[in-house]
């Protein structure tokens, strides 16, 4: 039996996707458990009632539950890019995408599920945290400055899905500089190692050591 923390996650989930790219840069090994989220374990059920990932479980079954929370428990542990600089102003952010953008984010991705607005409503809702992201990323190549911080690990996963609604207009809307900062988290390297496929986890396995 390995002895590694097991990370249930979900490819394409941006609060996953943030988990990974932290536990990845510090070099924090787990076995990850693929789940589908519209087919649950029950493994995933029992360690934690909400049944959301990411969840990470350390050896001592101590339960991390909250995508922030497994980023600040890796990269408390190494932080060789200092992602961890300026915390206060990166959770400043986080705190706006999660609380604004996110709900409006999702009423723009399923608009078909929502009463009371369009698609281009929720979209022009959700335009005012990227004019946000816009005008501050003319001022500093990041969104804390000049180098890439926590606020822009977590917060770029769900931009990505923004762009992905209406990829034709995002890539003739008036937001350059959101435009260029996305495409290079997503050409990276780090980012294509945290994004392999894998096949879903089946009880009885450890998982597919991730790092």
């Amino acid at each position: 039996m390995s002895k590694l923390p097991i990370l249930y996650s979900f490819r394409r989930c941006p609060y996953a996707i943030r988990a990974r790219l932290a536990l990845h840069r510090a070099g924090c090994a787990v076995n990850l458990r693929e789940v589908l989220l519209k087919d649950k374990p029950q493994a995933l059920i029992d360690v934690s009632p909400k049944a959301t990932v990411p969840v990470l479980v350390l050896p001592e079954q101590t339960v991390i539950d909250e995508s922030i929370d497994i980023m600040f428990w890796a990269l408390r542990q190494n932080d060789p890019d200092s992602w961890l600089a300026n915390e206060d102003l990166s959770q400043r952010w986080i705190t706006e995408c999660e609380q604004q953008f996110k709900p409006a984010l999702d009423r723009y991705k399923y608009a078909d599920r929502y009463q009371g607005g369009s698609e281009l409503e929720y979209r022009q809702t959700a335009e005012i945290f990227i004019e946000r992201l816009e005008q501050q990323l003319y001022q500093t190549s990041d969104l804390i400055d000049d180098q890439p911080r926590l606020a822009d690990v977590a917060v770029f996963p769900f931009v990505r899905q923004f762009a992905g609604v209406d990829n034709a207009w995002w890539r003739n809307a008036p937001y350059p500089k959101v435009r260029a900062w996305l495409d290079g988290w997503l050409g990276s390297e780090t980012f294509s190692a945290v994004m392999a496929k894998y096949a879903v986890w089946q009880p009885g396995d450890d998982g597919v050591r991730f790092c």
